[in-house]
């Protein structure tokens, strides 16, 4: 009675769907439609708020060069809501921004032949400016307040030696040595913005970024001993140089990973977000520093249930601070004197997913990028009460399709730790049916999954809800959002209790939501990747298959390859390798790919610098060794750590597809053919 029950009801729901589609013309998120996504970000407010700088990314299709997406930006002004291109066609800027009287619109640009520097254009309209004459480019560039000069880092050049070594052949490479810092310049300008002089400060110093005090008298700066990513991210020194005396005056004396920093209105103290301790692999914290008093303090709430990753001033007497707080970022105030918090605006009361913020100093004119489970990307203006407003309208074509409802999720893992999700379900899902599975493992740890727009190349929610997938996202132990306790169970831990809370979400979802337990896959990248090379091999009785993608499968030689050595150890491993030999060794998917029986599917790029890419050539030969007779490894040439060229992109949303459609979806067997090698007739490649 109950099978005959659930015939019938299928027979009705593919009939409503079929005549929603003949009624509508809708259809669901085809691979294509992903691809093809715009995005945006937002570059600057004029001081006056009546205008934004912003920028559209748009992909490029399968026919054009390879290449990262391309980008134009935009002015808006923001009473008419209405847009022009920022550039003239063909000119390529970056970076753009308003001087301090929004006067001009300044960005950096590359002339054919020349070094990159910092050129202006009128806001009220006229001919480009030429502001600096960096030797070896520019980098980075910020005004001073007064507007009457700029500063800016360039590359240390080469010497004429070295120039000449090069020019013979001998331009080995010294690995970690012989590395060229950023050096700090200040550049004086007429009142006609016409260059003066070039001044260097600090120098022998090398500095990452830096922003200036109100009144122009101090810079605020990060430096470190070494040019090296893993310095960066580490070892940052947040420091006060005095201009006019080119002197360090105060070493904050922060530690661990550093996010943004400002000084506030007089210039009597720094905000800054920051880790907890170097040991917190996260920004996580609100800091303010007395530069009278020379103190530090922490703002962040006690016990924070999240993670701030931004500060800002609201006034004298408080800061701002954006978190991420379980699926749901918070834009707040905290008091100075009393630590008191409050919630200015939740995503969860708005439905977008809102990011940073850009401003003015009156707290009238907000703006912020944003998505939702139905819009990928979008911009959105606040006037610091009531609901945003959406400015623009990317990707109108998603409203026209069939989407799978995205719903917030919770359980127990087997320690009775709540652990939180997003379930993205099949479009046309029936509670009494059972559908395949796939997870999407975020990065990291350090990261986590917000309730909005999901769907990317590697993680295409959307298109896998059309093709009959229940997709889910869970923020396992170690991810950020959650306070720095949850965060820190991952510590020395690896693959622990954070993968052990992936196998409990299977095991609800297949137990309270229609998972289907002999149908489910895998795939992430990065950390992510090794949570999926984990369920290959150590936890294979889970997934029939997965995907790898820049993923880890042997923590030792990983820790011998990356380029952020310290970074492992000091936020994951949490002491040297050589004391956690056995431990990282049993803890590598190698080690039991012995056992596995799950197709794997390992791919990434060839010249990634943070994954070694011979993690991926050593998981592919263990199980080849092992006779494993479904395993699989692609890898593009050129690419990073995840790729930025369409044609990876491409490649891997429809292999990904392939794969998992193959061993979830259809029960291939394990024993059998793999899917097809050469899919570039999915490519929609013109012959």
């Amino acid at each position: 009675m109950k099978k005959s029950t659930t015939i019938i009801s299928t027979l009705l729901l593919l009939v409503a769907i079929g005549f929603c589609q003949l009624s509508y013309g809708q259809s669901v998120l085809s691979p294509d439609d992903l691809l093809n996504l715009e995005g945006t970000s937002t570059h600057d407010l004029k001081p006056d708020g009546s205008e934004l700088i912003y920028s559209v990314y748009t992909p490029r299709n399968a026919n054009e060069e390879p290449g990262s997406a391309h980008r134009k930006y935009y002015r808006m002004d923001l009473t008419t809501k209405e847009s022009v291109p920022l550039f003239e066609e063909g000119l390529k800027g970056g970076s753009p921004h308003y001087n301090p009287d929004g006067s001009l619109i300044c960005f950096t640009h590359k002339k054919d032949g020349e070094s990159t520097q910092v050129w202006a254009i009128p806001a009220a309209g006229g001919d480009m400016i030429q502001l600096t004459q960096a030797e070896n480019g520019v980098k980075f560039y910020r005004w001073q307040p007064d507007g009457k000069g700029i500063a800016y880092l360039s590359s240390e050049p080469k010497t004429e030696r070295e120039k000449e070594l090069r020019k013979r052949g001998y331009d080995f490479i010294f690995y970690e040595e012989n590395l060229k810092i950023n050096q700090l310049f200040l550049t004086t300008l007429d009142s006609e913005f016409q260059f003066i002089s070039n001044k260097q400060l600090l120098e022998g110093t090398h500095i990452w970024n830096f922003e200036f005090s109100p009144d122009g008298q101090w810079l605020a700066f990060t430096t470190s001993e070494k040019n090296l990513i893993d310095y960066r991210y580490m070892f940052r020194k947040l420091q006060i140089l005095d201009i006019a005396s080119d002197k360090i005056i105060k070493d904050v004396g922060n530690a661990g990973k550093l996010g943004n920093y400002v000084f506030n209105f007089d210039g009597s103290a720094l905000a800054y977000a920051s880790a907890l301790n170097i040991n917190d692999h996260a920004v996580s914290q609100a800091f303010t520093y007395s530069i009278k008093d020379e103190e530090i303090t922490n703002l962040t709430p006690e016990n924070f249930r999240g993670h701030v990753s931004w500060v800002g001033w609201k006034n004298n007497k408080e800061i701002l601070c954006y978190s991420g707080e379980g699926v749901y970022p918070k834009l707040s105030t905290i008091k100075i004197k009393n630590g008191k918090r409050n919630i200015l605006l939740d995503a969860r009361d708005q439905g977008i997913i809102f990011g940073q913020p850009l401003f003015t100093e009156d707290l009238k004119h907000f703006v912020f990028t944003g998505s939702t489970p139905k819009d990928p990307s979008n911009i959105y203006s606040w006037t610091g009460e009531g609901l945003l407003q959406k400015l623009t309208n990317l990707n109108p074509q998603v409203s026209e399709r069939l989407l799978g409802e995205q719903e917030i999720i919770q359980f127990k893992a087997r320690d009775g730790k709540e652990i939180e999700g997003i379930l993205i379900k099949p479009v046309g899902y029936n509670n009494q049916e059972t559908y395949p599975l796939v997870l999407y493992v975020h990065g990291g740890p350090e990261s986590h999954h917000s309730n909005g727009w999901l769907s990317r190349y590697s993680t295409p929610g959307q298109v896998m809800a059309g093709k009959g997938y229940m997709v889910a996202y869970l923020n396992y132990r170690a991810s950020s959002g959650y306070g720095v306790e949850f965060a820190m169970e991952g510590f020395m831990d690896p693959a622990g209790k954070e993968f052990d809370d992936l196998a409990d979400g299977i095991d609800y979802l297949v137990a309270q939501k229609g998972a289907d337990k002999e149908r489910v896959g895998m795939a992430g990248g990065s950390y992510g990747g090794y949570a999926s090379a984990w369920f290959a091999t150590y936890y294979t009785q889970y997934v029939k298959a997965v995907c790898m993608f820049v993923g880890i499968s042997d923590l030792i030689s990983k820790r011998g390859t990356t380029d952020i050595a310290y970074e492992e150890m000091l936020v994951h491993s949490g002491k040297p390798l050589e004391e956690q030999w056995q431990m990282n060794l049993e803890r590598s998917p190698i080690y039991w790919a012995h056992q596995s029986k799950t197709a794997t599917l390992i791919y990434g790029g060839a010249a990634d610098p943070r994954v070694h890419p011979g993690q991926s050539l050593e998981l592919h030969r263990r199980m080849k060794m092992n006779d494993h007779p479904a395993v699989r490894l692609v890898q593009y040439p050129g690419e990073g750590h995840g790729n930025r060229k369409q044609v990876g992109r491409i490649d891997v949303l429809y292999r990904q597809m392939a794969w998992l459609d193959w061993y979830v979806k259809d029960l291939k067997p394990l024993s059998g053919p793999m899917p097809p090698l050469d899919i570039s007739d999915q490519y929609g490649l013109d012959w």
